[in-house]
């Protein structure tokens, strides 16, 4: 299969350029840039596979559990779930038109690619919602609050680990705290602390405990899909390529980066330690499968350590607008 993909990738190309040879700049390799579109095709496919699984996920959740039982989450689906107790409209209706401003939002904050995945996300998750007869599974209130979070958490994490969002909290909340001094947690809680009072006014203090549980075990459950909440990652790249690596971090992601000066640790009895570049960058988790595309581009072999950072300040991180080239 990967034969294949190669070869009908080449021929495409060869084809593209002998047409317009005017985008053949300087440099220009046709092994190169066959390798970059194929690992930007296969990256693609692994997200929209993790979109589609999310989004199943997520209305199983919904439509299996909390909308048979009159429950709601927090975030924007559930502020969707409460006006669907409270108007009448259909969840899938209400999903669309609350989540447009947040992926707005996350179209000035993260860029353009995942802005348009989300704006895809979430019109399958509506077009599911709308379209799929998921049977109610139970009424039992305790197992509808964690499994309908499980189920909508994990649709959420998924969709999250494919680069983009069924869920516009999260977008909201990074962007507020780049112009605050916020963190993405206070404002996660701040958010929510409303939804669950406006549920306790206007349905009942039992439902409302009931959407703290829910939201408990979604977000435990995305915690666990996307390896923490915490809205930044720190990746460390060992790379022969780390200037070209820099290069792509700071002008297609718009991220600034350090490059740190170390030593291989493998030599042969006798030989020097080799000395190589160390590329240390600071990202939201949103962007790690951005991150992650480009680097494969440029090195597949390239040694990657990501690890969840719990607040950061300072840099290009929040400071300077990321600037979209897609």
């Amino acid at each position: 299969m990967n034969h294949f993909l190669h070869n009908l990738i080449t021929r495409t190309l060869k084809r593209y350029y002998r047409r317009h040879p005017e985008q053949m700049g300087k440099g220009f390799r046709l092994i190169k840039k066959v390798r970059e579109v194929e690992v930007e095709l296969v990256n693609e496919v692994y997200g929209f596979t993790f979109l589609l699984v999310g989004v199943l996920s997520a209305s199983f959740g919904i439509s299996g559990f909390l909308i048979p039982s009159g429950f709601i989450d927090g975030g924007v689906m559930g502020i969707s779930l409460l006006l669907h107790e409270i108007t009448r409209l259909e969840v899938p209706l209400l999903v669309v038109l609350l989540n447009l401003p947040f992926v707005i939002l996350g179209y000035r904050a993260i860029g353009r690619k995942f802005a348009l995945k989300s704006i895809g996300a979430i019109a399958l998750l509506a077009l599911a919602l709308y379209a799929i007869p998921f049977p109610s599974v139970t009424t039992d209130p305790l197992l509808v609050a964690v499994f309908g979070g499980f189920f909508l958490g994990l649709g959420i994490g998924t969709a999250i680990r494919g680069g983009a969002i069924i869920d516009g909290t999260e977008v909201l909340a990074i962007f507020i705290s780049r112009k605050s001094s916020l963190t993405v947690g206070n404002v996660i809680l701040i958010f929510n602390l409303f939804i669950f009072s406006a549920a306790a006014y206007i349905l009942s203090i039992e439902i409302a405990l009931y959407a703290i549980l829910t939201y408990f075990a979604a977000s435990r459950t995305v915690d666990f899909i996307i390896d923490g909440i915490e809205e930044f990652m720190e990746v460390t790249i060992v790379s022969d390529h780390s200037e070209e690596i820099r290069h792509s971090i700071t002008n297609k992601l718009g991220r600034g980066c350090t490059i740190l000066q170390g030593k291989k640790g493998f030599a042969k009895p006798g030989e020097p330690l080799a000395m190589t570049d160390v590329v240390y960058t600071v990202i939201t988790r949103l962007e790690m499968a951005e991150l992650r595309t480009e680097v494969d581009k440029i090195d597949p072999k390239a040694f990657m350590v990501m690890s969840s950072v719990k607040d950061a300040r300072g840099g290009m991180v929040k400071k300077k607008p990321i600037k979209i080239i897609h």
